[in-house]
Protein backbone atom coordinates (compact mmCIF):
# COMPACT_ATOMS: atom_id res chain seq x y z
CA UNK A 1 0.00 0.00 0.00
CA UNK A 2 1.21 3.27 -0.76
CA UNK A 3 1.54 6.15 1.86
CA UNK A 4 0.50 9.44 0.83
CA UNK A 5 1.47 12.74 2.90
CA UNK A 6 -0.89 15.24 3.70
CA UNK A 7 0.04 18.62 3.74
CA UNK A 8 -2.53 20.84 6.33
CA UNK A 9 -3.57 24.09 4.31
CA UNK A 10 -3.99 27.26 7.01
CA UNK A 11 -7.01 29.57 5.94
CA UNK A 12 -7.10 33.28 6.32
CA UNK A 13 -10.47 34.96 5.96
CA UNK A 14 -10.68 38.82 5.15
CA UNK A 15 -12.43 41.35 3.57
CA UNK A 16 -12.07 42.56 0.62
CA UNK A 17 -13.25 46.35 -0.38
CA UNK A 18 -14.83 46.39 -4.44
CA UNK A 19 -14.56 50.09 -5.50
CA UNK A 20 -16.82 51.19 -9.04
CA UNK A 21 -15.90 54.88 -10.73
CA UNK A 22 -19.45 55.09 -12.99
CA UNK A 23 -18.65 56.77 -16.53
CA UNK A 24 -20.54 58.90 -19.15
CA UNK A 25 -18.35 57.12 -21.68
CA UNK A 26 -18.96 53.87 -23.49
CA UNK A 27 -16.69 50.94 -22.62
CA UNK A 28 -14.24 51.80 -25.84
CA UNK A 29 -13.50 55.22 -25.48
CA UNK A 30 -12.94 54.03 -21.58
CA UNK A 31 -10.30 51.46 -22.98
CA UNK A 32 -9.00 54.02 -24.94
CA UNK A 33 -8.55 56.51 -22.02
CA UNK A 34 -7.31 53.98 -20.04
CA UNK A 35 -5.14 52.49 -22.81
CA UNK A 36 -3.32 56.48 -22.95
CA UNK A 37 -2.87 56.21 -19.38
CA UNK A 38 -0.97 52.74 -19.03
CA UNK A 39 0.44 52.28 -22.62
CA UNK A 40 -1.46 50.06 -25.88
CA UNK A 41 1.26 47.47 -25.29
CA UNK A 42 1.49 44.60 -22.10
CA UNK A 43 5.19 45.29 -20.83
CA UNK A 44 7.02 42.24 -20.72
CA UNK A 45 8.73 42.77 -17.32
CA UNK A 46 10.06 39.43 -16.88
CA UNK A 47 11.70 39.70 -20.27
CA UNK A 48 13.43 42.91 -19.24
CA UNK A 49 14.61 41.42 -15.81
CA UNK A 50 16.52 38.52 -17.98
CA UNK A 51 18.28 41.85 -19.51
CA UNK A 52 19.92 43.31 -16.09
CA UNK A 53 21.62 41.77 -13.52
CA UNK A 54 20.71 44.15 -11.41
CA UNK A 55 17.73 46.48 -9.78
CA UNK A 56 18.84 49.42 -10.54
CA UNK A 57 19.37 48.49 -14.09
CA UNK A 58 15.80 46.64 -14.33
CA UNK A 59 14.33 49.95 -12.70
CA UNK A 60 15.99 51.93 -14.98
CA UNK A 61 14.42 49.94 -17.85
CA UNK A 62 11.31 49.98 -16.20
CA UNK A 63 10.45 53.66 -15.83
CA UNK A 64 10.17 54.54 -19.63
CA UNK A 65 6.79 51.45 -19.32
CA UNK A 66 5.23 53.97 -16.32
CA UNK A 67 2.40 56.25 -17.42
CA UNK A 68 1.06 58.81 -15.86
CA UNK A 69 -0.38 57.62 -12.58
CA UNK A 70 2.42 55.42 -12.16
CA UNK A 71 0.75 52.16 -14.05
CA UNK A 72 1.80 49.95 -17.27
CA UNK A 73 -0.57 47.41 -18.76
CA UNK A 74 0.40 44.11 -18.27
CA UNK A 75 -2.10 42.16 -19.87
CA UNK A 76 -6.26 42.11 -21.23
CA UNK A 77 -8.59 39.89 -21.74
CA UNK A 78 -12.27 40.38 -23.57
CA UNK A 79 -14.89 38.80 -21.50
CA UNK A 80 -17.70 40.17 -24.16
CA UNK A 81 -15.91 37.95 -26.95
CA UNK A 82 -17.06 34.96 -25.73
CA UNK A 83 -19.81 35.58 -23.38
CA UNK A 84 -22.09 36.63 -26.05
CA UNK A 85 -22.44 32.78 -27.02
CA UNK A 86 -24.30 32.21 -23.49
CA UNK A 87 -26.42 34.87 -24.07
CA UNK A 88 -25.26 37.98 -22.17
CA UNK A 89 -24.77 40.32 -24.57
CA UNK A 90 -22.63 43.15 -22.91
CA UNK A 91 -19.20 44.60 -23.46
CA UNK A 92 -16.25 43.16 -20.41
CA UNK A 93 -12.92 43.81 -20.57
CA UNK A 94 -10.34 42.55 -17.84
CA UNK A 95 -7.50 44.83 -18.12
CA UNK A 96 -4.46 43.70 -15.71
CA UNK A 97 -2.39 47.00 -14.78
CA UNK A 98 0.82 47.28 -12.31
CA UNK A 99 4.37 48.59 -11.80
CA UNK A 100 7.03 46.16 -10.14
CA UNK A 101 8.21 49.69 -8.95
CA UNK A 102 5.28 49.95 -6.81
CA UNK A 103 4.80 46.27 -6.55
CA UNK A 104 8.19 45.39 -4.31
CA UNK A 105 7.64 48.45 -1.63
CA UNK A 106 4.68 45.96 -0.67
CA UNK A 107 6.71 42.58 -1.41
CA UNK A 108 9.40 43.92 1.01
CA UNK A 109 7.59 43.50 3.73
CA UNK A 110 4.72 40.93 2.87
CA UNK A 111 5.87 38.25 -0.10
CA UNK A 112 2.44 37.24 -0.29
CA UNK A 113 1.15 40.79 -1.65
CA UNK A 114 2.39 39.46 -4.54
CA UNK A 115 -1.16 37.62 -4.84
CA UNK A 116 -2.77 40.83 -5.88
CA UNK A 117 -0.32 42.81 -7.70
CA UNK A 118 -0.46 43.27 -10.31
CA UNK A 119 -3.85 45.11 -9.68
CA UNK A 120 -7.31 44.01 -11.62
CA UNK A 121 -9.33 46.36 -13.41
CA UNK A 122 -13.06 45.54 -14.85
CA UNK A 123 -14.43 47.79 -17.58
CA UNK A 124 -18.60 47.19 -18.07
CA UNK A 125 -20.91 48.32 -20.45
CA UNK A 126 -23.63 49.54 -18.55
CA UNK A 127 -26.85 51.37 -19.16
CA UNK A 128 -27.39 52.95 -22.34
CA UNK A 129 -23.34 54.55 -23.63
CA UNK A 130 -22.64 54.55 -19.97
CA UNK A 131 -19.58 52.16 -18.79
CA UNK A 132 -17.91 51.71 -14.89
CA UNK A 133 -14.56 50.62 -13.90
CA UNK A 134 -14.48 47.95 -11.15
CA UNK A 135 -11.36 46.79 -8.96
CA UNK A 136 -10.71 45.44 -5.50
CA UNK A 137 -9.36 48.46 -3.47
CA UNK A 138 -5.48 46.26 -3.41
CA UNK A 139 -4.98 47.33 0.80
CA UNK A 140 -8.10 44.87 1.37
CA UNK A 141 -6.68 42.14 -0.26
CA UNK A 142 -2.97 42.58 0.51
CA UNK A 143 -2.73 43.56 4.21
CA UNK A 144 -4.78 40.53 6.21
CA UNK A 145 -2.69 40.34 9.41
CA UNK A 146 -1.18 43.81 11.11
CA UNK A 147 1.91 44.95 8.91
CA UNK A 148 2.15 48.75 9.16
CA UNK A 149 4.73 48.82 6.54
CA UNK A 150 3.16 46.91 4.20
CA UNK A 151 -0.49 48.69 4.95
CA UNK A 152 1.46 51.94 4.83
CA UNK A 153 2.41 50.81 1.20
CA UNK A 154 -0.63 49.38 -0.13
CA UNK A 155 -2.52 52.50 1.12
CA UNK A 156 -0.33 54.37 -1.21
CA UNK A 157 -1.47 52.32 -4.28
CA UNK A 158 -4.78 52.78 -3.10
CA UNK A 159 -4.54 56.09 -3.75
CA UNK A 160 -2.30 55.58 -7.30
CA UNK A 161 -4.68 53.40 -8.53
CA UNK A 162 -7.83 55.56 -7.30
CA UNK A 163 -6.75 58.50 -8.92
CA UNK A 164 -6.15 56.80 -11.76
CA UNK A 165 -9.40 55.20 -12.41
CA UNK A 166 -11.12 58.55 -11.70
CA UNK A 167 -9.06 60.36 -14.21
CA UNK A 168 -9.52 57.36 -17.20
CA UNK A 169 -13.70 57.50 -16.18
CA UNK A 170 -14.01 61.30 -16.16
CA UNK A 171 -15.01 62.62 -19.56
Amino acid sequence: MQEVNHVAATETTFDGVRVRFDSDRTVPELYDALLADVGTHPVPINDIAAQHADWASYEHAVEQYVGPHGFMLFATFDHGAWIGKAGIDRRVLRVIVGNPLIAITMLRHDITAGLFAPVELLLTEEDGDRSALTYVRPSSLMVVEPNPPLLEAALALDEKLAAMAESVTAG
